[in-house]
Parts: C-alpha cells; sequence; structure tokens
C-alpha cells in the first residue's frame, strides 16, 4: 500500500493538506520512530502527527506513566518524553511517502525558530503546535491559557515556515472557542481539538497517587463528548479547519467527530490494544456507511450538526 492513493470516497482537505483519508495518528501515541510511521501508513492511515518534539532530549517522568481505568479510558503522564529536535531530524529524514505533521513543543517563542530550522527542508506537510499538555509546568496549559503567549509563539512560526500549522488545544481556563480564535488571527491554519484532559487518580490500598508525576490527562472513551463538543463550537463560530481528537475507537466515532465539524480525526489511545488492521477496519465502516447514506465524498458530511 505504499504510496496508494485511494478513491475520493474518503479524501479530505484538512486547510492547505490533502489526505488519502480523514483519520491521523494523534501525538503521543507510536509517534517516534519513521519504521512505525511506514508501517501504520502501510496499514491505511491517512496521516501521522509524532510525539511532541522539543529542542533539547526531555527523558519524561518516573513509571508507571500510563493506567488503564477500563471502558476504553486512560491516565497518562509521560512526561513530553522525546529525544529532541537533533536526533528526531535525523530519524525522519529518509521520509519518502508518509505524510508527516511534526508536533512540536516549547516553553517560549524562541524554541520553536530552532526546531523549524532542522525540520522544515525535510518531508513534513506541516506542524502540530502542543500548547495545551495538562502535566508538565512551563510548556502545556500555562501557555495554552496566556493569549498573548499564544499569539506570539503562532505569529513567530509563520515567520519561519511556509508549512502550514495547527494548533492543539486543550480544557484550561480560556474558553475554547476565544483561545482558538487568538489562535487564528494570530496565522494558525487549523485547530486540533482537544488535548487530554487534567485528571489523577489514587490507589484507596496504598492511599498514595497511582500515576508518578501525580497529576496526569485522561484520554480514551470518557473524553470523546467533550472533544465533540469543542469541535462542534469552535467549527460552528469560527471559519476554520478542526481536527478531532480524544476517546475515538471506532468508525462511528470518527463520523460523529465529522458530523459536529472535525475535517480529519486523531486516534490516540486505543492503539496500544489494537492490532495493524485497525485503520483497514476504520476506513471500511466509513465506505460501508457512505455508500449505505448515499454519500459520495465523507467531506460532505463535515458540520452537518450545524444545521440544527
Amino acid at each position: 500500500m505504499k504510496g496508494e492513493k485511494q478513491s475520493d470516497t474518503l479524501s479530505v482537505n484538512v486547510g492547505p493538506m490533502r489526505l488519502r483519508n480523514p483519520t491521523m495518528l494523534a501525538s503521543g501515541i507510536l509517534g517516534i520512530s519513521q519504521d512505525i510511521f511506514e508501517r501504520l501508513y502501510n496499514n491505511n492511515i491517512g496521516a501521522i502527527v509524532t510525539k511532541s518534539i522539543s529542542v533539547d532530549p526531555m527523558k519524561g517522568y518516573a513509571n508507571p506513566t500510563i493506567v488503564p481505568l477500563g471502558n476504553k479510558t486512560y491516565l497518562n503522564a509521560v512526561g513530553l518524553s522525546n529525544p529532541g529536535v537533533f536526533a528526531f531530524s535525523h530519524e525522519i529524514m529518509r521520509n519518502k511517502f508518509v505524510p508527516i505533521v511534526v508536533s512540536l513543543v516549547g516553553s517560549s517563542e524562541k524554541d520553536f525558530p530552532k526546531m523549524i530550522s532542522f525540520l522544515d527542508s525535510l518531508n513534513v506537510i506541516g506542524y502540530e503546535i502542543n500548547l495545551s499538555c495538562p502535566h508538565v509546568s512551563k510548556m502545556g496549559m500555562e501557555i495554552g491559557d496566556d493569549p498573548e503567549m499564544v499569539s506570539l509563539i503562532i505569529r513567530t512560526i509563520k515567520r519561519h515556515t511556509r508549512k502550514p500549522i495547527s494548533v492543539k488545544i486543550g480544557i484550561g481556563s480560556m474558553d475554547v472557542v476565544e483561545i482558538s480564535r487568538v489562535a487564528v488571527e494570530s496565522g494558525a491554519d487549523m485547530i486540533t481539538a482537544i488535548n487530554t484532559v487534567r485528571a489523577m487518580k489514587i490507589d484507596v490500598q496504598s492511599m498514595i497517587p497511582v500515576l508518578s508525576n501525580v497529576i496526569g490527562g485522561l484520554s480514551g472513551k470518557a473524553i470523546k463528548p467533550i472533544g465533540i463538543r469543542c469541535v462542534y463550537e469552535i467549527s460552528k463560530v469560527l471559519n476554520v479547519p478542526v481536527i478531532g481528537c480524544g476517546g475515538v475507537s471506532s468508525w462511528e466515532d470518527v463520523v460523529e467527530y465529522m458530523i459536529a465539524g472535525a475535517s480529519a480525526v486523531q486516534i490516540g489511545s486505543i492503539l496500544g490494544n489494537s492490532d495493524d488492521t485497525f485503520f483497514n477496519r476504520i476506513t471500511s465502516g466509513l465506505k460501508r456507511y457512505l455508500a449505505r447514506k448515499g454519500i459520495k465524498n465523507i467531506g460532505e458530511i463535515v458540520g452537518l450538526a450545524h444545521r440544527y
């Protein structure tokens, strides 16, 4: 399936990006190895979003970092572990055909031009700017809840690249529509909604928090209704492509996000318990759905919920 084009039934435009189908790997899951990127693409994923990459390597938190909570819901505090932009740029230097969006994270606007200087000449189709990690200080919601910092970072990035950028927002003290508006007015081409939700779990026998970092991010099925709501509100108010993210585990979830207003949908946590046929099953389900509905292209369903 290397480089294979699919029928126009599932192809989507996400801002300036053209994808063969609306599925994307969410940042933070399986997102650091070119070999894995190629394997996923050969198994029918539409595009890859990498783990969040920083200027310097980050070790992350000690184990345990991921805790299953049941019912396809998870709690994690990995700590943005990554090898740093220099090593990562060498990892994807041989990329020839996989549509890769690199997730970038930094503590100030000065970090981003440095990373772009390593990545911009490589075969990447865009950047996702992580301004909403709920459990890493000075890199996550502390930035994403500051409209002036959000604007400064995006304007700085846009001066250093012509590639499209999406800003990944989360649930913080700022209204998701308003922080998205700031991002778009500052030059963002797309919005990704949402990041994990700040949460924690305590073991009642030991009486201590389960995660080594104490606070983590809730992902999976439990947050899907929040993600759907955010995508709906943002796409209803702002004229900008939105990428849905949060709690997707089936083709029905992809459809729901798209009806809410998403142009594409990222899939993350569920992949820890899935095999290589997962994305083929998703796209097969989408095709059957469109055939039953008599819809020629999946883009026709984007935002249909706004009619009501």
